[in-house]
């Protein structure tokens, strides 16, 4: 009945409230734009949001554990007639049993040659009659606290230098603490900084991230292989993952297209399969000592800022002597009637994703790998999903507090200093928001290539790609 008892109230309860308050709390996709801060979060990372929310819920059932329903039916250590004032001082006594005889099963030659009989003799007699209190036909209140008092005077006297130090339990917490924390990066999150600008706005320099390894599948320590797998990931993931040119290394970059895809880019905008991603103008947005032209981009469910040196739209295609549309230029190419720099086609391969950064001629990406010739990331170096910024500090040293907590994959947001700004333009663009942000499947039916990345064998590491 006690395992029943605890299963339902510290584990089913809980479990149930979690998800039942996610689900709450998760706006439809078509509400996402309009949805508050908490919420957004909720949707992007419903896992990680399930695992807090849990958690929450367990420590608080078990903090009122002896009050439940049917806590008194199921009693503590056995007993029914405990009262509720009493169940804590009754589970402290039964652990201070337990420790004083560990002490003396473990420690009986020195316990025998450094107390006297006497002293065992009491000690004994102490520890015997509490537990005569705790398991009599009626428990007497009274008795049992007298009882508890004495042998915890005498366990303290007699027994202190075989109990476990303050420094040592200590140790011991912090041991475990560090052993969970180590599991947790391992298997469920993972905090990264931010060094670079090839994600500003969504990510400015000193940003200090949290990233779910859970979402596309939790890696094994020391291996590409993954425990399950969740892939590919998302189009607009902002994902983590090992650069494929130098697996020492980390970057983090945006999701644009997927294995099959064929990518390619006018003036920094993506083309998916002959679609030009939708995006909409916010302004000019300033960020060390800099100015660019920032644009909310849409794709799939969600929305986000991008950044581009110059206007990428300036320049419109116009109708050549033939009648169609060109840009009556060499090197420029007309996409979705703007003219501009043409990069690509690529193709996406199998089995991995096409990464751009949101700083968009900034930024060390798919586009300029492998010499100039594109890549993509393979889905073994895939480490886990942005989650939320938990601490940011400005070049000057202080904490940017209008950075710390934003969600990476929420509602575009800019810097405190350029809201006033900007923030009336990304509120049109997001009423605005286009009603196909899905790209078209590619239109051939072949199957995506295989990468021209080596792939690893047995889980080692693959060797760094010429060029």
């Amino acid at each position: 009945m006690r395992v029943v008892f605890y299963f339902f109230w510290v584990f089913a309860v809980p479990f149930a409230l979690s998800i039942g308050t996610v689900w709450l709390l998760t706006p439809a996709a078509d509400a996402l734009g309009s949805a508050g801060e908490l919420r957004v979060f909720v949707f992007n990372q419903p896992i990680p949001a399930g695992i807090m929310l849990f958690t929450l819920f367990a420590m608080i059932v078990w903090r009122f554990r002896h009050d439940l329903p049917l806590a008194a039916a199921i009693g503590v250590g056995g007993r029914r007639d405990v009262p509720a004032s009493v169940r804590g001082r009754f589970e402290d006594a039964a652990a201070l049993i337990d420790e004083a005889r560990r002490i003396l099963r473990a420690h009986r030659r020195d316990v025998e040659r450094e107390l006297t009989a006497s002293e065992r003799d009491q000690l004994s007699q102490a520890l015997a009659t509490l537990e005569r209190a705790m398991t009599g036909d009626r428990f007497d209140a009274v008795e049992f606290d007298a009882a508890h008092a004495r042998a915890d005077r005498l366990v303290g006297e007699h027994l202190a230098r075989w109990r476990k130090g303050e420094m040592r339990e200590y140790a011991e917490s912090i041991g475990i603490a560090v052993a969970v924390a180590l599991l947790l990066r391992a298997f469920v999150v993972e905090a990264f900084k931010i060094p670079s600008g090839s994600m500003i706005p969504t990510l400015m320099i000193g940003d200090h991230i949290f990233v779910n390894k859970f979402t596309y599948g939790p890696l094994i320590p020391w291996t590409d292989k993954r425990l399950f797998a969740r892939l590919p990931p998302s189009r607009a993931d902002v994902m983590v993952f090992k650069f494929p040119e130098n697996k020492e290394q980390d970057f983090i970059k945006r999701v644009i297209a997927e294995p099959g895809d064929t990518l390619e880019a006018i003036n920094g905008r993506p083309v998916i399969n002959g679609w030009l991603v939708p995006h909409c103008y916010v302004g000019p947005f300033h960020y060390e000592n800099k100015t660019a032209e920032a644009f909310v981009e849409f794709l799939g469910d969600k929305s986000y800022l991008t950044l581009f040196n110059a206007n990428p739209d300036e320049q419109t295609c116009a109708p050549g002597p033939s009648g169609v549309e060109d840009c009556g230029a060499s090197g420029l190419v007309c996409r979705g009637g703007v003219c501009g720099v043409h990069q690509g086609p690529f193709h996406v391969a199998a089995e991995e994703v096409w990464v751009m950064g949101d700083n968009r001629d900034n930024s060390h990406d798919s586009r300029s790998w492998r010499g100039g010739l594109g890549g993509g990331v393979p889905f073994e170096n895939i480490k886990g999903r942005a989650m939320f910024v938990w601490m940011s500090f400005q070049s000057g040293g202080g904490i940017a507090q209008d950075r710390v907590f934003v969600n990476v994959l929420g509602r575009p947001k800019v810097p405190a200093a350029q809201e006033a700004a900007l923030n009336p333009a990304i509120d049109r663009c997001m009423k605005e928001r286009p009603s196909v942000t899905t790209p078209p499947p590619p239109s051939n039916a072949v199957a995506p290539a295989p990468s021209p990345y080596p792939r690893p064998r047995g889980g080692g590491i693959a060797p760094r790609p010429p060029g």
